[in-house]
């Protein structure tokens, strides 16, 4: 028996896992926690239960142990977690209505997919697998992942060749971007509520769709100085920020259907207004790009706007706008090298 005790203390993790185990096996058998058989017994913390106990429920303690023990063995499990939650499956977390959105694009074309989704976790196999039950369960046509025990996942977006890395974890994005991945941090959000079939994405301008130049000028000399600048260089295209890519693919999905049968919509909510607006528009003619909807606010709050234009998700750099928007709609900070939390 202790061989055995041995064996799933080392496949469980060790003993806050191997506690834990043994404490859930004792409210299932006997409808309370090892703790509390404790108190009811006056058994000292520092003495086993075992110690204490009846005949006949050191019997039953042997007899879920050997449960435990055998399911340890054959499926080969490392966590306390995944031994007792395997099959119950994951709710849904801050993407998923997103990702279920994205992929909805696939049942709307007889063509290739048009968007594949592609799971990254720090989390090891043993947990990839109560992972891709739940996908399967919440009907995610998602077939590719990567487990990485530990480990950043960011360093195999590239291999993949995603187009958009998201992730709650800062490091994983500002890593992502090192590589010379789109990223933005996930935010926890109020979840869409429409039940449509259009992906609704909005970004925010500078230092997303466009790079920081213009934002760095406003930062250091103030809005006088921002729009005496885009009014004269009115006709220079800005250069492109860390997300134009990820536009550009979604635009070349919009390209594939009609503009009345579109399951896409874009907006540009930018805290620019006049005469700032004139350059973003000439840069987007630039790009070949279209927007459906363009709302240059002149510094208002963007998370009523958001709410009226019912975004899936909003990307923006600007951890105040960020924290703002995601009291009413999915919101992902944009990531770049100096990104703060």
């Amino acid at each position: 028996m202790l061989r055995e005790f041995e064996q799933i203390f080392e496949q469980t993790g060790g003993n806050q896992n191997f506690a834990l185990i043994r404490s859930k096996g004792d409210t299932a058998l006997f409808g309370r926690t090892t703790k509390a058989m404790k108190a009811q017994w006056q058994v000292p913390d520092s003495r086993p239960l075992a110690d204490f106990a009846p005949t006949i429920i050191l019997k039953a303690k042997d007899f879920a142990t050997e449960i435990t023990i055998h399911n340890a063995r054959e499926q080969k499990m490392t966590r306390e977690h995944q031994i007792s939650q395997e099959n119950n499956p994951l709710n849904p977390g801050e993407a998923f209505a997103l990702v279920k959105k994205l992929l909805n694009l696939n049942d709307l074309y007889k063509g290739e997919n048009l968007v594949e989704v592609i799971l990254l976790s720090r989390n090891t196999a043993d947990t990839g697998l109560r992972i891709f039950n739940s996908i399967q369960h919440h009907g995610l046509d998602i077939k590719k992942a990567a487990f990485c025990g530990g480990n950043s996942p960011h360093v195999y977006a590239k291999s993949f060749k995603a187009d958009l890395f998201l992730s709650t974890e800062l490091e994983d994005c500002k890593c992502s971007i090192e590589n010379g991945v789109a990223s933005a941090r996930i935010m926890p959000s109020k979840k869409s509520l429409l039940d449509e079939k259009v992906l609704r994405v909005a970004f925010d301008g500078d230092s997303v769709l466009f790079s920081e130049e213009s934002q760095k000028i406003y930062d250091q000399y103030g809005l006088d100085a921002f729009n005496k600048n885009e009014k004269d260089l009115a006709d220079m295209p800005l250069v492109g920020g860390p997300f134009k890519s990820f536009l550009i693919e979604l635009y070349k999905i919009q390209q594939i259907f009609s503009r009345t049968e579109c399951p896409i919509r874009i907006a540009l909510v930018t805290a620019r207004s006049a005469p700032s607006h004139e350059r973003v528009i000439k840069t987007l003619r630039d790009w070949n790009i279209r927007i459906d909807e363009s709302l240059f606010l002149g510094g208002l709050e963007k998370k009523e706007f958001l709410k009226d234009f019912g975004a899936d998700i909003f990307f923006d750099d600007q951890l105040d706008n960020c924290l703002a928007a995601s009291l009413e709609v999915p919101t992902g900070q944009v990531i770049n090298f100096n990104t703060r939390i």
